[in-house]
Formats: C-alpha cells, sequence, structure tokens
C-alpha cells in the first residue's frame, strides 16, 4: 500500500469517527449543521419570515417569463395545453374586496391560480422551490421576484411600474383578489385551531342536470384536434370524437361514441401498462398532444436496431431534446419487462 493510499484511508477513518462522534446515543448519523439546515430552510411564510431581501420589476419579469416559463404556461398565463392556467377568472371588483366572485357564483369553470391564492408569499415560495419545471431552484432570488410581481401585473394586481421586493410584497399582498377568501380556523394554520382531519361526503345523490348549458359553435368543434385522443384538464380524462358532428341530444354527450380504432392499436394488455403509467396522457396512438404520436416514433426508429434499448433507457431515466423542450419523466418505478412490452409494441409494425 502506498503512502498516498494509507494517508487516504487515514483521514477517512477519521472523518467516519467524527460522524459518529456526532450522533445522538443509539441513534445512526449525526446532527444537521446550520449551514445544511441553512440550505433546506427556504420556505416562505404569509408575514413574509424567510423572505430574503431582492427584487424584481414587472418589465424583468416578463423577459424571464417568455424565456423560461410560457412554452408551458402560454404568453399570458393562460394556457391549459401543458398545466391549469394561472392567470384570469378575477376583477377589479376583486381586487378591491379581497374575495374572488367567480368561485362563488361559479361563472368561471376553469378555477385558475390567482383566483385561489390568498397570498403572495405561495406564488414566491412555490415558484423560488419548483420552477422552472424543468429546472427547479435555478432562478435567481431577484427572477423569482420579478417573475411574480409579471404574473400578478398580468392579474392587473399591481401596475405596469410595480417593482417587487421584500419592502414591497405587504402592498401586492393589500390587492390579492382572494386574500379574504382562505379560512384560517383550523389546525393547519394554528395550533389551538380545530384539526382539520375529519371530512363529510357531499358528493351523494346529487341532482343532475339535463339541459346543455353551452357549446362550441360547430366552426370551432375540431379547432384544437380530436379531443377524444387528448387529455383534458376537466370533465372527462379524454374529450368526445370532434371529428365527427355534435350530437343532438344531453344523452348522447352524456356517452358519446367510442371512436374507431387506431391502425396499430395495441392489445388489451399492453393498452392497460399504457394507462396505467400515465403514458396515455401525454401520447396517442397516431396524433400528437403533448408529446409525440407513437405512430411518430416507430417511423422515427424504423430499421434502428439499438431501438428498442435506447427508447427502454429513455422511458426509465427520462428525456428531453429529442422531441422538443418539454422533458419526459422518468420511470424508474416500472419494471424492465413492462418497459420492454411496451416499448416492443411502439416500435412493432402495424398489421
Amino acid at each position: 500500500m502506498s503512502r498516498f493510499t494509507k494517508a487516504a484511508l487515514a483521514l477517512g477513518i477519521a472523518a467516519l469517527a467524527a460522524n459518529l462522534a456526532a450522533a445522538p446515543a443509539g441513534k445512526p448519523g449525526r446532527s444537521a449543521t446550520a449551514r445544511e439546515v441553512a440550505a433546506w430552510d427556504i420556505d416562505v411564510r404569509p408575514d413574509f419570515t424567510g423572505l430574503p431581501k431582492g427584487s424584481g420589476s414587472v418589465l424583468a419579469g416578463q423577459a424571464v417569463w417568455e424565456g423560461k416559463c410560457a412554452s408551458c404556461h402560454g404568453t399570458f398565463g393562460e394556457s391549459n395545453e401543458v398545466f391549469t392556467p394561472l392567470i384570469g377568472g378575477t376583477t377589479a371588483d376583486d381586487v378591491a374586496k379581497g374575495r374572488v366572485a367567480s368561485l362563488v357564483n361559479g361563472r368561471q369553470p376553469q378555477k385558475t391560480t390567482l383566483m385561489k391564492a390568498a397570498t403572495v408569499s405561495t406564488l414566491w415560495d412555490y415558484i423560488n422551490r419548483a420552477m422552472p419545471w424543468t429546472a427547479p431552484k435555478s432562478l435567481t432570488t431577484d427572477e423569482v421576484y420579478a417573475v411574480t410581481a409579471y404574473m400578478l401585473n398580468m392579474g392587473e394586481v399591481v401596475p405596469d411600474d410595480f417593482v417587487l421586493s421584500d419592502q414591497t410584497m405587504a402592498q401586492a399582498q393589500q390587492r390579492m383578489p382572494n386574500r379574504n377568501g382562505m379560512v384560517t380556523s383550523h389546525g393547519l394554520w394554528e395550533v389551538k385551531g380545530k384539526p382539520d382531519v375529519k371530512s363529510v361526503a357531499c358528493m351523494k345523490n346529487c341532482p343532475v342536470e339535463a339541459t346543455v348549458r353551452s357549446s362550441l359553435p360547430e366552426a370551432a368543434r375540431n379547432a384544437h384536434g380530436n379531443l377524444a385522443q387528448q387529455t383534458r384538464g376537466f370533465g372527462a380524462t379524454r374529450g368526445v370524437d370532434t371529428t365527427q358532428p355534435a350530437p343532438a341530444t344531453r344523452a348522447a354527450v352524456a356517452a358519446p361514441p367510442s371512436p374507431p380504432a387506431a391502425a396499430g392499436a395495441p392489445d388489451k394488455a399492453t393498452l392497460a401498462l399504457l394507462q396505467q403509467h400515465a403514458c396515455m396522457a401525454c401520447h396517442a396512438i397516431d396524433t400528437k398532444v403533448m408529446g409525440p404520436s407513437f405512430k411518430a416514433v416507430r417511423e422515427k426508429y424504423q430499421g434502428d436496431s439499438t431501438a428498442a434499448a435506447r427508447l427502454a433507457g429513455k422511458v426509465r431515466e427520462g428525456s428531453v431534446g429529442t422531441w422538443g423542450a418539454l422533458p419526459m419523466p422518468a420511470h424508474g418505478h416500472v419494471n424492465d419487462a413492462e418497459i420492454a412490452r411496451m416499448v416492443a409494441w411502439i416500435l412493432a409494425t402495424p398489421k
């Protein structure tokens, strides 16, 4: 054993001994250091405790938004193609009163983030911890302030020249549309509150309305592709077959005809796997949804002898860049046999 190896081994043993010495009696590991705790302690509370110093203007937020946020949330936070819309459904009256009227009267069928969020700190904290989706925690503190300011500006909560900071967030909070819409008399808010652990079943014997309240004009029915092959944000997971004329009766709306099976449709067992592991949420057999169609994948890798192994690796470990900027998450929880079966069907030539 060389002198270098002996020295390295001695240092390793010394470090291990130090860690064991720092561990509480009878427990493995050691106590976290102050710096380690600080790295995890990044939450921001409604009273702004934990908010770091910094600032960001609406204009700066627009630049960050267009570069890192709009691809998923739309130019104005209105998109429903990837995630639920962030902006919309609030009015000047809501800003004045602090209670979003459409949450009560039901006039806005799609609940947006700005309709529901009661505190600016909720928006700031979530953006800081989890955004962008493909690179969480990559935004600087000033960028988080700027993006939050831009979101509030799109919702007409703050003016175009507003600069959000640790000093001005309280001003923005006073104009949050749903600031008075949050119940706080429960154990999740204060330790003396009533525990919020007892639910009451409310979905029982609900009346069914037998009339159509609204419908798309025929010219717009298939404007965004066949809804039967897409994952919808609300209502039935898969919509009606919009390649066919609209049904004339409510009964037909309630039970739309099944779309014809696409060429090369998977057998029942494989289809069950594709649905069980949420593959069909982003892909369809022969139509692009969020990700490419299975048909497009098959055509891309046709004749490639290494395709099965490569695709299995992408499914298992996740992938981004082959079909655009939207990533496919890793599916490491799926066993290799199931991945192999799904990939084999995707690559098989339809009969």
